[in-house]
């Protein structure tokens, strides 16, 4: 690197991944990709670009020259850093900015077109957008115009994912898009559906739509109306609960759809006369009306510790108000001079003039204040914390009123009913996912806790290095534990659970993220939204061995408690969608790695069950060892049947079970499969089996579900952490561009090593 870089203090302060990040993703390149501008040439070409607007106003308070310097200490501080779209593009000819866009899709094969050919324009400029297709008609609904039959929302969803495949491949950028559809449209069941196998609509994020009159209807397990929104009428009535419990399984299987409370994000809105919000942007913190966008930023809470002397260290809140005002400032800036994609987008931006700014560096922050994540403390400190962000923001977007007038649409807005001074920005505060930023920043991503204290990582064939967290090893060193061999510990486990040898305290502050009670995670991100505008961006995380009700509980709670919208990942749940890349290679070319089952264990116990099948009685014996279900085994009774079919599913099941494939993946595979010697009737135990396959299938199954009930943790208190693996116990998934470990952060995935993300 030090060819590219001269290294000056900034470039000393940042991290080896920070400067390969920036090299890859942002800094200028010639024709032939050469690097040809420096760290601090980006951060000054940003400055200016952003700083430039303010001589068009005769009143503003700064000169343009003083404020450029002021935005570029705040960045090179690392106090505040732009969305990606605005560290690349600003001073450049492109000059896009935004990252957030909303288009609306109408009932129409030239709207729909229209809409694909607008997002390409965005994605293409490096935006992510959102789309509601609760417009469109459903499945097999009449089209007057050809006397045909519509293919209905799911399928257009695929030409949309299609068109954004093709575009992302040239892109400094990858294309990203949020794809909604209310509870009550008819096609829902299909919807929810639609990403079942994890191979389709890899460019899409999926959220229902979910009204408070579904709630309602849930909560005292009524049934509900499915509407056609074309003609308006009521066609077809589905229980509540049987479409919740649907959402919440598939949720619990690979992590979608999501679920955005759409009644919420329409009464926290501040332009209803203006129009109503169907959809939010890929990650779904911002909750955006049709053509509107949106640019966002975020402070770096960990920058903002002070410890006078004798005290113990707190919040600087006199230096953050400082950065909030300079922040809203740069950022309504942006929304001057950003270039935008289509005249519709910047006339229905510049009428609202929304902008987010948000927050990194949480966890980090309560480390510094010694407030475990999972404590009353924090959830205290995020309220307190968020509601002095804002409403300073407030104040600095109606300085910017007073300087320039109030955003076009003020008048009849929510804000003016409220009797709030005129403002120049609809919105101030939104919580995003940070993932590439907050790398650059080298603080957490936005408010999730620790993925991890400390991980290995091999970087030469013989050479292994530590990426520990830096306040971990200055408490370390400071209170006389640390040695490398304790390092080498927590980089082999990357959590604290179970080293007797750190004080508990800080085992407590260090807690990383599958060791917090999903309850705990619902908990914060509703701390955070009670004082945030728009919304708030996080994933709940699940271990692996969570169960379709822990879902369910985190997805009402989060209704209860005034999120507008979840996330949920299940640890080892997603396999193959966060690695599409439109290329199948591997990392740098190389061979992707071999999947070889676990040895048979020496010692098992088991189960065997006899099943009546069309010829004769299938006896199916499941065995476990100490990490659960590992073997089948399959005997025929006198009758016949078809012993190599069935020995070679039991084989094969076996070698699936032990090269860690999900045991749900496997029965689902295997119950239902038909045989023409299906039984005619139910066996003894009251099953009608309908081949050996389907019976097999229904043995694991049955011994999974004993096996669940045998080793279920016990049930989450408050205030205290669950017993649950971390995800550095497990292989995970590896990032397509490193082969690192992803991570599921603040509703998107990235790689904590290299800067990828799933998000753009």
């Amino acid at each position: 690197m030090a060819d590219l870089f001269h290294l000056n203090d900034l470039e000393q302060r940042l991290s080896e991944n920070a400067l390969k990040v920036l090299e890859k993703r942002y800094l200028t390149k010639d024709p032939e990709g050469k690097v040809i501008e420096t760290v601090d040439g980006l951060f000054r070409r940003v400055a200016r670009a952003i700083a430039a607007p303010e001589r068009e106003f005769a009143a503003s308070t700064w000169q343009a020259e003083d404020l450029e310097e002021a935005f570029f200490r705040i960045m090179t501080d690392l106090d505040f850093l732009p969305n990606s779209p605005t560290l690349m593009n600003a001073g450049k000819p492109l000059g896009q900015l935004a990252a957030c866009f909303v288009l609306p899709v109408p009932d129409s094969l030239d709207g729909i077109f229209e809409a694909i050919k607008q997002a390409a324009l965005i994605h293409k400029s490096g935006g992510g957008t959102g789309f509601s297709f609760s417009r469109l008609r459903p499945a097999n609904d009449l089209v007057a115009s050809t006397s045909g039959v519509s293919s209905g929302p799911v399928s257009f969803m695929k030409v949309f994912n299609t068109a954004t495949e093709t575009i992302k491949q040239g892109g400094t950028r990858r294309g990203a898009n949020m794809g909604m559809l209310r509870i009550d449209h008819p096609d829902i069941l299909e919807f929810i559906t639609a990403k079942e196998d994890d191979q389709s609509l890899t460019n899409f994020n999926l959220s229902v739509a979910v009204t408070d009159e579904f709630m309602e209807t849930l909560e005292r397990d009524g049934e509900y109306d499915l509407v056609n929104p074309r003609s308006g009428k009521v066609v077809k009535t589905l229980k509540a609960s049987k479409v919740f419990n649907m959402i919440v399984e598939r949720a619990w299987r690979n992590g979608e759809p999501g679920v955005v409370f759409i009644d919420r994000l329409n009464r926290d809105q501040p332009t209803p006369h203006i129009g109503t919000i169907e959809s939010t942007n890929p990650c779904g913190e911002q909750p955006l009306l049709p053509f509107e966008s949106c640019n966002l930023g975020s402070l770096n809470l960990a920058r903002f510790v002070t410890t006078p002397p004798g005290e113990a260290p707190k919040v600087d809140y006199e230096r953050l108000k400082q950065v909030v005002h300079l922040a809203v400032r740069f950022l309504d800036n942006v929304i001057e001079i950003n270039r935008y994609p289509i005249p519709e987008i910047e006339q229905m931006t510049k009428a609202n003039r929304k902008i987010g700014l948000g927050v990194m560096g949480w966890a980090d922050l309560l480390i510094a204040l010694r407030h475990p994540y999972n404590s009353e403390a924090a959830l205290t400190l995020a309220e307190d914390l968020m509601r002095f962000i804002r409403r300073e923001a407030w104040e600095a977007s109606g300085q910017l009123a007073r300087e320039r007038g109030q955003f076009p649409n003020f008048p009849g807005s929510t804000l003016q009913k409220r009797g709030m001074a005129p403002l120049r920005n609809a919105t101030v505060t939104t919580i995003a996912p940070t993932g590439t930023i907050s790398l650059i920043a080298g603080c957490s991503s936005g408010i999730e806790p620790l993925f991890a204290v400390a991980f290995a990582k091999n970087v030469l064939e013989k050479e292994r290095l530590f990426e520990v967290n830096p306040q971990f090893v200055a408490i370390a060193q400071e209170k006389g534990f640390y040695s490398s061999e304790l390092i080498g510990k927590v980089a082999e486990q990357g959590h604290l659970k179970g080293l007797s040898e750190i004080p508990e305290w800080v085992r407590k502050v260090f807690v990383t993220s599958h060791e917090i009670s999903p309850e705990w995670h619902v908990r914060t991100q509703a701390a955070f939204q009670k004082n945030t505008d728009n919304a708030v961006s996080k994933t709940v995380n699940f271990p692996h061995e969570a169960t379709i009700k822990d879902v369910e509980v985190v997805f009402r709670l989060a209704h209860t408690l005034g999120c507008k919208g979840i996330t949920v990942y299940r640890d080892g749940s997603r396999q193959a969608q966060v690695l599409t890349t439109g290329s199948t290679k591997s990392p740098q070319g190389t061979t992707p790695p071999r999947i070889v089952p676990r040895p048979r264990p020496n010692r098992t116990t088991g189960v065997t069950e006899r099943t009546p099948i069309g010829c004769g009685n299938l006896y199916v014996t499941v065995n476990s060892d100490e990490q659960g279900i590992c073997e089948v085994f399959t005997s025929l009774g006198r009758a016949g049947g078809c012993p190599s079919q069935s020995e070679a599913t039991a084989r094969l099941a076996s070698m699936a079970l032990r090269a860690g494939i999900d045991v749900q993946e496997i029965i689902d595979q295997l119950k239902g499969i038909r045989c023409l010697s299906t039984l005619k009737k139910s066996g003894p135990n009251g099953r009608k089996v309908l081949s050996c396959p389907d019976a097999i299938g229904r043995a694991i199954e049955q011994s999974y579900q004993q096996h669940k009930q045998e080793t279920a943790p016990p049930g989450p208190d408050s205030g205290s952490s669950r017993e649950t693996p971390n995800p550095s116990d497990s292989p995970g998934i590896p990032c397509p561009e490193c082969g690192g470990k992803l991570s599921h952060d603040g509703g998107c995935v990235m790689c904590p090593n290299c800067g990828f993300s799933r998000c753009g």
